[in-house]
């Protein structure tokens, strides 16, 4: 599994949370229900509240109903980490090869570098 931020223009493809592969699952029942979890492979335990925005900066989970349109993968969104999600569609776009999963989101501007296009790329293998 990885988590990448691909930039549109040169095509280079960096690790979103650093060098450590993240940790996480994807969890898809027969009913239409996601649930995600990743998380940084890099992360500390922390209880200050510094070292606590550092790990809600690290990491994404979220749940909801699932759908499939064409190569479109939509979640509607009833619980997150973000409440921003919550209550939204949230759109991504898909390829499966065999028992890999890629969920890309949309091009848009890199939160980073706002003057450059860029889509994250979340990339799953089916568990054995």
């Amino acid at each position: 599994m990885s988590f990448d931020v691909e930039d549109k223009e040169s095509g280079e493809r960096k690790p979103f949370y650093g060098d450590a592969a993240p940790n996480g699952y994807m969890i898809l029942t027969p009913e239409g229900r996601v649930m995600v979890l990743v998380a940084s492979g890099q992360r500390e335990p922390g209880q200050t509240d510094e070292k606590q925005a550092v790990l809600f900066r690290t990491m994404l989970s979220y749940t909801g109903f699932y759908r499939f349109e064409e190569d479109k993968f939509i979640t509607t969104v009833d619980v997150s980490w973000n409440e921003s999600w919550t209550g939204t569609d949230q759109v991504r776009f898909y390829t499966l090869v065999g028992d890999r999963l890629d969920i890309m989101s949309a091009w848009m501007p890199n939160p980073i570098h706002p003057e450059r296009i860029a889509r994250g790329i979340l990339s799953w293998e089916r568990a054995k």
